[in-house]
């Protein structure tokens, strides 16, 4: 299959424009965080957070280095999963898996470090949850030989031990958050030595690095350009699917941030956006999942609110659970983080998104299942599409109706056994 060449840019097609970003009241009185973003990001993806234009151009050189790690990406049937449900449901999958760190986050993390590099720029900062966003972008910054910053949650960074190791194995250097490098981590380390962390300290840890170096943030999730980076996801499961003539009546992804579910869902909603904007007359169903244990729809309110802990980056209207939140230190370390993109926010707000929580018992149960049947051993973010997808294909045999799903297997877990271990007992 040809690769695509362009991004796809759901922000045009929305049914209601986005509430822009904006600064806290009493900002001018301190400092501007809109200012202050547009120092820490390159400027070609502050022109693609806002652009209204479709389609986005993308650059050879990171088509190149697409193909390098494995683009297009496997789209597989899980035919023995199938046959193990006894369901009428064909279910397919998006193996973001298969790529070189082990998930979709090295789809944004290319063109970030290609657009630093391009701007002189000498290094990176970032955070990480489970590890995933972290080895993506330190293989990247190895990639355009740019060193790279790493605050890793620090719960993560003690039930992961070895997405640590591969990133300093790609040269990162990664440290445990809150720390004692920042002022922010050393402020919430005097407030609570024990703290495990949230990826909104770590964030705002990784911010303060880079302004004060004069570095580049790398932004894993939320931001609309990351999002529009990860749709090469979607766009190329269209085109498979086109291929063996199919055509899914749902769509299914986990949502921490939000880029695992834009990526693979946008493109297929927005063909719908642009024919109507009413969700009553959408042909598919479009099903986010998120841990029980960080409830940012349920419990959450829809309202503006800081992207990370400290206040340091503007605010935005979303899905939050609030920025000083603190999640349990559950294994799904991406599936943490307080908020949710802001366009995913909004069309769950407009009807086009439901949402399905599961807590994480159940969605290492369902990744046994999948693995036992499979072969392969999913991520423990994956695992919560995985149990969706399960209880949705029950459902077509409870209906006895044909049902065609898709999801997004947006990593494997081989770095993460002894979650599974910890959580079943192995």
């Amino acid at each position: 299959m040809e690769l695509p060449n362009k991004w796809y840019n759901i922000l045009p097609d929305l049914p209601k424009p986005l509430a822009p970003p904006r600064d806290p009241e009493g900002a001018e009185e301190e400092f501007s965080r809109i200012e202050l973003l547009l120092k820490v990001l390159p400027q070609k993806l502050i022109w693609q957070e806002n652009t209204v234009e479709r389609w986005v151009p993308i650059p050879d050189e990171v088509l190149e280095v697409y193909k390098e790690i494995g683009r297009p990406t496997p789209l597989m049937r899980a035919r023995r999963l199938e046959k193990l449900l006894d369901t009428p449901a064909r279910i397919y999958f998006k193996y973001e898996g298969a790529t070189p760190t082990g998930s979709h986050k090295i789809n944004t993390a290319v063109p970030q470090a290609y657009y630093a590099k391009e701007e002189g720029v000498e290094g990176l900062t970032t955070e990480t949850g489970a590890g995933q966003w972290g080895t993506a972008l330190a293989l990247a910054g190895a990639m355009y030989d740019m060193p790279v910053k790493v605050f890793m949650v620090r719960s993560s960074y003690h039930q992961k031990p070895y997405r640590r190791v591969i990133m300093r194995l790609y040269g990162a250097d990664v440290t445990p958050s809150p720390s004692e490098e920042t002022e922010f981590g050393k402020k919430v380390l005097r407030e609570n030595p024990d703290h495990p962390g949230s990826l909104g300290i770590a964030m705002s840890e990784a911010i303060e690095y880079a302004l004060k170096r004069n570095w580049r943030y790398g932004v894993g999730s939320v931001m609309n350009f990351v999002l529009l980076h990860q749709s090469i996801i979607g766009l190329e499961a269209m085109k498979q699917m086109e291929e063996i003539g199919e055509d899914p009546d749902v769509l299914v992804a986990c949502i921490g941030g939000g880029s695992n579910f834009g990526g693979l869902v946008f493109p297929f909603l927005g063909q719908e956006l642009q024919k109507t904007k009413d969700p009553k007359k959408k042909r598919r169903r479009y099903v986010g999942v998120t841990p029980s244990e960080v409830p940012k729809f349920s419990k959450g309110k829809y309202e503006y609110d800081f992207a990370d802990a400290a206040g340091l980056l503007p605010q935005l209207k979303m899905h939050t659970l609030g920025h000083e939140f603190t999640p349990p230190p559950i294994y799904a370390g991406g599936l943490r983080y307080h908020g949710v993109a802001p366009a995913i926010s909004l069309l769950y707000e407009e009807g086009w998104i439901e949402i399905m929580e599961y807590e994480q018992k159940e969605c290492f149960e369902a990744g046994r299942l999948f693995a036992k049947a499979e072969g392969i051993v999913p991520a423990p973010e994956t695992n919560h599409a995985i149990k969706a997808v399960i209880d949705l294909a029950l459902e077509a045999k409870r209906k006895n109706e044909e049902m065609v799903i898709l999801f997004n297997f947006s990593g494997h877990g081989l770095l993460d056994l002894g979650n599974y271990q910890s959580v079943l007992g192995l």
